[in-house]
């Protein structure tokens, strides 16, 4: 019985040191999300107003965005800074979310981890950038020529929101393409051989992800599924490139 309680007590307490650990981290992930949006509160209707350019933009002389919901002016930049804030604290978030995992890995482990976890921050910005200077500005040009005539296009400001967060959760999400690509090859699921044979299946795939997910024109579909048709050649290539260092174990040298 003290044998057993003696072998279990330092289990118990790496358990107990691993929750302090985690509490630990998601605090100050926490903490640093709640001062970015604080920080970012007193801008927001200024955050609002810039997202709203690419819409005001196209919208004829006189256009405007519009609040049906009482409390809409007040919701609509709030939320808007929440997930500015968010989007400003990804690195932070995921270096408490890296910090918390790294002792637990192999070095061979670390070294890939680092920069796919910067290839993935890199790629989100770079389609939500993608998003709101190519495609919003293609897309409210198409949805304001094929307002029928005698119709005035007054947007809600919160659906304004809720749309172009979504566009950008797309993008952003899409153009991760190459890091799970990755990702699948280190764990052995697929071979970059694989990849290229099915090439021609994974750009159907993605032509009817992107006629999903955007609006229905053809522009704004195309300007999705091209760069993600570019952005599979490239995880391919990424592929190609970390499989090898992963097979070498598989056949030692007799």
């Amino acid at each position: 019985m003290h044998d057993a309680d003696l072998d279990g007590s330092p289990g118990e307490t790496r358990l107990i040191d691993h929750l302090i650990e985690l509490r630990a981290r998601l605090l100050r992930a926490v903490l640093g999300l709640v001062v970015v949006f604080i920080a970012f509160l007193p801008f927001a209707n200024k955050l609002y107003a810039w997202l709203a350019k690419p819409l005001l933009a196209k919208l004829p002389a006189g256009g405007q965005l519009i609040a049906t919901g009482v409390a809409s002016p007040f919701f609509a930049p709030v939320k808007l800074a929440f997930f500015a804030a968010l989007f400003v604290a990804v690195p932070w978030l995921l270096y408490q979310a890296w910090a918390f995992v790294a002792p637990g890995l192999y070095q061979r482990e670390k070294k890939l981890a680092v920069p796919l976890l910067v290839s993935a921050v890199s790629l989100f910005y770079a389609g939500c950038a993608f998003a709101y200077f190519l495609v919003l500005p293609t897309v409210f040009g198409f949805l304001t020529r094929v307002t029928p005539e005698g119709v005035a296009m007054m947007t809600d400001i919160q659906a304004y929101l809720d749309f172009v967060l979504v566009i950008f959760l797309a993008f952003g999400a899409s153009f991760e393409l190459p890091v799970a690509l990755v990702i699948l090859a280190l764990m052995g699921w697929v071979t970059p051989q694989q990849l290229k044979e099915s090439r021609g299946y994974a750009v159907v795939g993605v032509f009817v992800i992107a006629a999903i997910i955007t609006p229905p024109d053809v522009v704004s579909q195309l300007m999705l599924a091209i760069p993600m048709c570019v952005l599979y050649e490239i995880g391919i290539l990424a592929a190609g490139w970390v499989a090898p260092s992963r097979e070498e174990p598989s056949s030692p040298q007799q």
